[in-house]
């Protein structure tokens, strides 16, 4: 036997189960997919995104990087954001954090090694911009998750910023763009109160939502992380 064959067997039994239900699904994902929803996460393994939105294959086209990280210089996020936007017509795009991020945690202490410190970069710039606001708070953990909701606010800036966004803009498409952590603890995503559809919006919606977080208690209500 391979190495991997429980990993093929769980596969036939997780195809069989949904053509047990649906048989006709997997005929209709192979001719088309349109999903309405582009998700932009972290690549944890603990963040697994349909599964979080409960939406089936097909329905949510994802792109996952260390720490959900969107900068102009990574054409691989900038193709998928085109190909969403340009080919698939998706109707909104989440930019989805994490609680605990052990991206985030490393960019916050100034850790990390080879290729991962140079990506880890674009997030301590979000730390340097926010350094007053996450040196009055006491806890590092507390600061970690402050700093895992102002990046998600940031990363939701630099989509909206982004040309393929504002060029669907321009052309009327319908295009929402949203912000959202995920709480490995209990797991719920918890909204930003960020939702911005056009130009006009970003800066006040964006400069709101700050404004709003440092106002709140960090991790108010919510189950300790291990």
């Amino acid at each position: 036997m391979g190495q991997l064959d429980n990993l093929l067997e769980k596969n036939r039994a997780w195809a069989n189960g949904i053509k047990s239900v649906d048989p006709k699904f997997f005929d209709r994902l192979s001719n088309q997919q349109a999903p309405e929803y582009l998700w932009i996460g972290c690549a944890d393994s603990r963040v697994p995104a349909n599964q979080i939105v409960d939406l089936l294959p097909g329905e949510l086209f994802v792109h996952r990087n260390v720490a959900n990280v969107v900068v102009h210089t990574d054409f691989n996020c900038l193709s998928v954001l085109q190909f969403a936007i340009e080919v698939l017509k998706v109707k909104h795009i989440l930019v989805v954090g994490h609680y605990g991020c052990g991206g985030v945690r490393a960019a916050l202490r100034n850790e990390g090694f080879g290729l991962i410190s140079h990506w880890l970069r674009h997030v301590q710039d979000v730390r340097d911009r926010h350094q007053a606001t996450l040196d009055a708070i006491t806890s590092e953990q507390d600061r970690i998750d402050r700093l895992c909701e102002l990046n998600v606010v940031e990363q939701v800036g630099h989509v909206c910023q982004n040309n393929i966004v504002q060029e669907a803009w321009r052309r009327g498409q319908p295009l929402n763009v949203h912000g959202f952590v995920y709480d490995v603890a209990d797991g719920l995503l918890r909204d930003m109160g960020l939702s911005i559809s056009n130009e006009e919006e970003r800066d006040q919606v964006r400069q709101t939502a700050v404004e709003e977080l440092v106002q709140r208690p960090v991790r108010a209500g919510r189950q300790k992380l291990a």
